[in-house]
């Protein structure tokens, strides 16, 4: 689950992370009221969506030259009028696509004194198993780009789960980004900090890029990317009151209400698999064979035909999508189960589009005599080759 950056900054503010003084707000009046009550005369109108690259985003409203969804603002007329402007368009950057996200908050923020801008992360390391810092004193740009180009730039603290963050571990942080004096010592607070945030809150990824070091050589941070693990928010009932379903696929928050793990893809070919890596394995087949997936849906090993029947739901609920390819490997999940959830969908949806079915496993010959008897339009498959290759002739045509 993703959240905003003026909530990700109130969490950090309350594990000791020092932030600028600023409002979020939902109309030009909060606005107005925001802007009166932060110090000046220097502002930052910042866009509120779940995508990085607000700064060089573009409105699709306004002309090609106009400034983008991060804008500092040197007055308060200035800064009501970005506001205005940048309030209720929509944003389109590198990570929206082309759609765009409607821009229906804004946080307005009080100016900061920049000395330097560095980039902070902390991650799960899938090689070592533990939560690591990222580093780099390149503060401010594309991490990805620091790390094609530059890549000796970026550097890594692995953390031990027994121990935390060590002082020692903070020292070498400090080290990497050069900090001196007062902002050393802040900066080894803050990164012990920021490492209990992220455990003792679940997150899956805390960036700020960037922490910025101020003229007064005290550290501040500046911007705040924060998501959490979805397996662990019923740990955190606080946290879920910080969704915003408007920022989220409509299909995704449906596939949530039966516990299915979705997420809406580009291409044409809609998939239902049980299993993580069978998933990725059957996009990849598809990719091979000239299509592209239209989602990644993990069906699970335990699903029942409502569950299976929902899935069909949201996959088809895609404009996008012309032919569905079903993959399964009944291990725990049964193939007899999929089979019918499969012909209660084909019933209640209608379906209108090339459907290629692969069952093998559990109850394998039950659940092929269960579509081959349905009298429905299905197209069997033998193994996933074959599958891939017919779903993406059907719609090919």
């Amino acid at each position: 689950m993703n959240i905003h950056e003026h909530q990700a900054k109130k969490i950090l503010q309350d594990f000791g992370a020092s932030i600028a003084p600023g409002v979020a707000i939902t109309n030009i009046e909060q606005a107005k009221a925001a802007i009166a009550s932060l110090p000046g005369p220097v502002y930052v109108v910042k866009s509120q969506i779940h995508a990085g690259g607000r700064g060089k985003g573009k409105f699709k409203e306004l002309k090609s030259d106009a400034k983008g969804g991060v804008r500092v603002s040197l007055s308060s007329d200035e800064a009501l009028f970005n506001a205005k402007e940048m309030l209720g368009k929509t944003l389109v950057t590198k990570q929206t696509g082309p759609i765009g996200k409607s821009v229906n908050q804004l946080y307005i923020e009080a100016g900061a004194d920049i000395e330097r801008e560095l980039y902070l992360s902390i991650l799960v390391d899938r090689e070592t198993g533990r939560a690591s810092f990222v580093v780099s004193t390149e503060g401010g740009m594309d991490i990805e780009a620091v790390a094609q180009k530059t890549p000796e730039l970026i550097n890594s603290v692995s953390i031990s789960p027994s121990q935390g963050c060590t002082d020692a571990d903070a020292g070498k942080l400090a080290d990497m980004l050069n900090l001196t004096n007062g902002a050393r010592q802040q900066g080894i607070a803050l990164f012990k900090n920021l490492y209990q945030a992220f455990v003792s809150k679940d997150m899956s990824l805390l960036e700020i890029n960037p922490l910025i070091i101020t003229k007064s050589n005290n550290i501040q941070v500046l911007d705040a990317k924060v998501s959490f693990d979805d397996n662990a928010l019923f740990r955190h009932p606080d946290l879920m009151e910080l969704r915003d379903e408007t920022e989220e696929d409509k299909k995704e928050i449906e596939a949530s209400k039966y516990d299915l793990a979705y997420i809406a893809l580009d291409g044409e070919i809609g998939c239902m698999v049980n299993g993580a890596g069978l998933a990725m394995a059957t996009m990849d087949i598809i990719k091979f064979y000239g299509a592209e997936p239209a989602n990644f849906l993990d069906v699970g090993g335990s699903a029942t035909t409502e569950r299976v029947t929902a899935a069909f739901k949201i996959i088809t609920a895609d404009p996008n999508v012309k032919g569905i390819l079903v993959n399964i490997f009944g291990g725990i999940m049964r193939c007899d189960v999929i089979a019918n959830g499969v012909v209660q969908a084909i019933k209640d949806i209608n379906l209108n589009v090339p459907l290629v079915v692969r069952l093998e496993g559990t109850k394998v010959d039950e659940g092929k005599s269960i579509i081959n008897n349905s009298g429905l339009n299905v197209i069997a498959a033998d193994d996933l080759d074959d599958a891939a290759k017919k779903i993406v002739k059907a719609v090919k045509g």
